[in-house]
């Protein structure tokens, strides 16, 4: 863990009680190992959403659609929220969580590469949220940057990768290193990190 247990877990008991919706996604996740956000960065990503006042927004990499949902819902009526996956069986879950939920007029499905994805839609985004395979990060920020407009947000999970940062001897850690540092040296880009869960990158495009 990166913080102190006994800090997560006052951090996870503060949280209130989630509604059916997110407490099934969370229990489907948790019974059949589907990496999620969890509710202590859902809530950050919505809050992010609100504060921005984000309307069109692009998940790369969404799973069951679990912060999917924490972003369509912040977002409100009439917002546009993307979600991507290679799994066709995790898009119809999330569809129906989606239907459920009373969200599925926001939110538009692309099963396959969420890059792909991004590539073929139209015009720029006020909130990215990426966490897709950390080997495809340098790959995200090279072509999620031109598509966001200027006082957007870019937000991307896993910054800390397991602590895997201190001493990175794979792939995928060298990757997340690399593009944490280049965000920080962006100019375009005022960036922090928050090291909450495995940690939470946000930058703001100038």
């Amino acid at each position: 863990m990166i913080t102190d247990p006994e800090i997560e877990r006052y951090i996870a008991a503060l949280q209130p009680p989630r509604d059916q919706i997110l407490a099934e996604m969370e229990e489907y996740a948790h019974r059949h190992n589907v990496p999620i956000v969890g509710p202590v960065v859902g809530r950050v990503l919505a809050q992010l959403v609100m504060i921005s006042g984000a309307r069109r927004i692009f998940e790369l990499g969404s799973a069951i659609g679990y912060s999917t949902l924490w972003l369509a819902r912040a977002a409100g009526p009439g917002a546009e929220v993307h979600y991507t996956d290679l799994d066709v069986d995790n898009a119809a879950r999330a569809r129906v969580w989606f239907e459920r939920a009373g969200v599925a007029g926001r939110v538009r499905l692309h099963v396959g590469n969420a890059l792909a994805a991004l590539e073929k839609a139209d015009g720029t985004f006020d909130f990215i949220f990426n966490d897709v395979d950390k080997e495809q990060y340098l790959d995200v920020l090279a072509r999620a940057v031109p598509r966001l407009s200027s006082g957007s947000l870019f937000v991307s999970d896993n910054a800390l990768w397991h602590g895997r940062v201190l001493d990175p001897r794979d792939e995928a850690s060298r990757t997340v290193v690399e593009f944490n540092h280049n965000l920080f040296q962006n100019k375009e880009f005022f960036t922090t990190l928050l090291p909450l869960r495995d940690g939470l990158l946000v930058a703001r495009k100038r």
